[in-house]
C-alpha cells in the first residue's frame, strides 16, 4: 500500500476484526493516516459503517488495534473515544427530533478558548442560525446533517470520522458541505471520510482507500481512482 506513510501517522487501524455473532464483517483491516482528509468508499454492505462504529466504541472488537496519538482505544466506551479526541458523525445523523437547534448545540457546551464554539459553529453553518429555534424533526436533511456536523465539531476533535455525510442530499447542499469540509481541511482538522458518494470522495480528499467484502483492497490516489474507470468497475461496480 504505497501511500500509508504518505505523513506521520495520527490515527492507525492494525490488523482490525469485528463481527456480529457468527459473521466475520471486518478481516485484518490495516491502514494508518497524518492529519489529512482520508476517503473510504466501497459498495454497500462492504464493512464501512461496521469500521466507524467500531472506532467509535459502538461495536466491540474481536482483535486488532485502534491507536489514536499513541493511544490504544479498543475497550473504550464511546464517551472516553469522544474524550481522547475522535468525534463520529453518524450514518442517518441521529438528530432529537424534539431538541431544537440550539438545545442540541447548548447541551453539547466547549472548552473555554477552544476553536469550536456556539457562536463559531454558527459561523461555519449560517443555516443553523436561521433554524435555532426549530425542532430537529422540523429541518431538511442538508439541515440535519449540519447539525450533526456542528454537534461533532463543538467536542474540538482531533479527528473527525464522517460516515456517509451525502447521502440522500440535493446536490447543492452537498456542494455547501463541501466548502465546509475543505475550509476544516485548510484548518488542519484530521477527517476519515466515508462515502458512497465517489465523485464527493475523490473531489475532497487526495488518497483514497477501498473496502471490498471488509478488508482494504486498495490504498491509492483519488486522481488515479477518479480517472480511471476499469478500476472503478473492479471495486466499486460502477458503470
Amino acid at each position: 500500500m504505497p501511500h500509508n506513510e504518505a505523513s506521520e501517522a495520527v490515527f492507525e487501524v492494525k490488523d482490525l476484526n469485528v463481527g456480529y455473532g457468527h459473521v466475520h464483517v471486518l478481516q485484518d483491516v490495516s491502514f494508518s493516516m497524518g492529519n489529512e482528509p482520508l476517503g473510504m468508499v466501497g459498495r454497500n454492505g462492504m464493512g464501512k459503517s461496521t469500521l466507524t462504529n467500531a472506532i467509535a466504541g459502538f461495536l466491540p472488537v474481536r482483535s486488532g488495534r485502534i491507536v489514536f496519538e499513541g493511544r490504544d482505544l479498543v475497550g473504550k466506551k464511546p464517551n472516553m473515544v469522544n474524550r481522547a479526541g475522535i468525534a463520529y458523525v453518524p450514518q442517518g445523523r441521529r438528530i432529537f427530533p424534539s431538541l431544537t437547534v440550539h438545545e442540541h448545540l447548548t447541551m453539547v457546551g466547549s472548552a473555554k478558548g477552544a476553536r469550536w464554539d456556539v457562536p463559531g459553529v454558527y459561523d461555519l453553518f449560517p443555516r443553523l442560525a436561521e433554524r435555532r429555534k426549530n425542532g430537529g424533526a422540523e429541518l431538511s436533511g442538508g439541515e440535519q446533517q449540519m447539525l450533526a456536523i456542528a454537534r461533532a465539531m463543538l467536542t474540538n476533535p482531533r479527528l473527525i470520522v464522517m460516515d456517509e455525510p451525502s447521502e440522500g442530499l440535493a446536490p447543492a447542499v452537498v456542494d455547501h458541505l463541501a466548502t465546509v469540509f475543505r475550509q476544516l481541511v485548510d484548518e488542519g482538522q484530521a477527517v476519515l471520510l466515508i462515502e458512497q458518494n465517489l465523485h464527493f470522495a475523490t473531489r475532497l480528499c487526495e488518497r483514497i482507500l477501498v473496502m471490498v467484502n471488509g478488508s482494504i483492497a486498495a490504498d491509492l490516489p483519488a486522481s488515479q481512482l477518479a480517472g480511471d474507470v476499469e478500476l472503478q468497475n473492479r471495486y466499486l461496480g460502477v458503470v
